[in-house]
């Protein structure tokens, strides 16, 4: 594997329904309005290949489209006239991230593809084009690098870059591209340092160790 993709999603909320768990009984669906995507060489030099910012046009579970709620464009800075003027079908957005990403294996803070495909895919009725076992947790990555299992909890994507004393990207945090590039400059970091390796992005990834607790 020549290269892998780090990729955000920022994804439709509403006050407290994170809280509520999107349970509410006016929160929306929380599906994938943004994904930033990078696709980061796994040979040496560990260079930035391509990037992707996609906007898309949400709709909920019986085809109606969605506005974002102020409460989103407050966290994110994703406007509904941008997403009007940018936005993509789900389908479509979907399928680029899949051509970008080739038969590369795909990394998030986290498990930001139960809601790119697993919520998304459904409620637009749609079957994933990029299947679970390609994704994996770059928190994981970076346990195994050293971080503690304690620093992870509380750092966000966009902090990581801050976290590691590294030259922050330009940016906003949850930009889904900027979060997406604040992940990446750590992973570039740790592989340029050795702390790890490109057979690190294969998955089931070939080396576990014990996790790093503080």
């Amino acid at each position: 594997m020549s290269h892998t993709i780090v990729f955000d999603s920022e994804f439709l909320t509403a006050p407290g329904a994170k809280d509520r768990m999107w349970c509410g009984p006016l929160d929306p669906d929380p599906c994938v309005a943004q994904i930033g995507a990078v696709k980061l060489s796994l040979e040496p030099g560990f260079r930035v290949l391509e990037t992707e910012r996609i906007f898309i046009k949400t709709a909920d579970r019986y085809g109606k489209p969605t506005v974002v709620d102020p409460f989103f464009t407050e966290l994110t800075g994703i406007t509904q006239a941008r997403i009007d003027a940018e936005g993509i079908r789900p389908e479509d957005a979907h399928l680029r991230l899949a051509r970008i990403a080739g038969d590369a294996t795909l990394w998030s803070w986290g498990k930001d593809e139960m809601f790119l495909m697993a919520v998304s895919c459904y409620v637009a009725g749609m079957v994933p084009p990029i299947p679970a076992h390609r994704f994996g947790n770059a928190a994981s990555l970076l346990n195994k690098a050293g971080m503690s299992l304690e620093d992870i909890g509380r750092t966000t994507s966009g902090e990581l870059a801050t976290y590691f004393g590294l030259p922050t990207p330009p940016g906003r945090h949850h930009d889904a591209l900027d979060d997406a590039m604040s992940i990446t400059v750590c992973l570039q970091h740790l592989l340029k340092t050795g702390r790890l390796d490109a057979s690190d992005f294969d998955l089931p990834s070939p080396k576990t160790g014990a996790l790093v607790q503080a």
